[in-house]
């Protein structure tokens, strides 16, 4: 016991340190709290509030039971269509990104350049995107596909560098000095260091592009935030009610199976 009161009365104290920061955390949430305006909530507000409320409680169970193309059921396969291809494609395209960013197979700066395009690419916000491809391709599921597969071509190339930055480079001499060809270095050698980890990050982008899916068509992107919006515009509650009710359902079972995949392939 005396030895650990030793070591902790030795330990440096960083009273000044931790006092500073301490000032500034309190100033920071100071400052952001005086953005917080409440003279603008009148009753007005507070009737929307319980409207909205009154609405997720007692939900358009026919508009949820729905099965035809204007049905919650629907809306929400198309969602998960819009988030599973956009993921595939900003998959595939991420993957050669992620090898001309990784300083131990390219040079450093062809790494440094191929990074900085990801920045720029992580940079933009998902509506922004999702406006500019609206003019290109019009509204509708293929402006959210080609919107969702470029939102995911930044953060999939990044987490796929971490992971071929992190390989076992003797694997890959072993080989060399036995005589196997490149795509044999590649088949047996990189592609089983690489594959369940790529897999793993994949299917951690489809959830989370599942939420942008559903973003996505507030701005006509398809999916089922078009007609979230609309009703919303229209102040049908209930109607907000049956489909944030149906995409909270759809979001919890796609992260449950999705969190059981990627425990596997990460435990093998």
């Amino acid at each position: 016991m005396n030895l650990v009161e030793k070591q902790l009365d030795a330990a440096p104290k960083r009273y000044w340190y931790y006092g500073t920061m301490s000032v500034l955390i309190i100033l920071l949430v100071a400052w952001s709290t005086s953005t917080v305006n409440l003279n603008n909530i009148s009753e007005n507000g507070l009737s929307i509030a319980s409207n909205i409320l009154s609405g997720i409680v007692t939900p358009d169970v026919d508009l949820l039971l729905n099965f035809t193309a204007k049905g919650v059921a629907y809306l929400l396969v198309e969602t998960i269509a819009i988030a599973f291809l956009g993921t595939i494609i900003g998959s595939i395209l991420a993957i050669p990104l992620a090898f001309l960013s990784a300083s131990n197979v390219v040079p450093k700066p062809v790494a440094f350049l191929t990074r900085l395009l990801l920045i720029f690419i992580r940079t933009v916000p998902a509506l922004v995107y999702g406006l500019m491809l609206i003019r290109v391709t019009g509204q509708g599921p293929f402006a959210g596909v080609l919107t969702i597969a470029l939102i995911s071509i930044g953060m999939l190339a990044k987490l796929y560098v971490d992971a071929i930055e992190d390989l076992d480079t003797s694997i890959l001499e072993s080989m060399t000095s036995i005589g196997c060809t490149t795509f044999e270095k590649i088949r047996y050698g990189i592609v089983p260091q690489l594959f369940a980890v790529f897999l793993s990050i994949m299917i951690y982008r489809f959830d989370m592009n599942l939420r942008e899916a559903s973003v996505l068509g507030l701005v006509g992107a398809g999916g089922i935030g078009a007609p979230l919006i609309f009703a919303m515009n229209a102040y049908r509650w209930n109607e907000v009610g049956s489909i944030l009710i149906g995409l909270v359902i759809l979001i919890l079972i796609v992260e449950l199976s999705s969190n059981k995949i990627r425990n596997k392939l990460i435990r093998g």
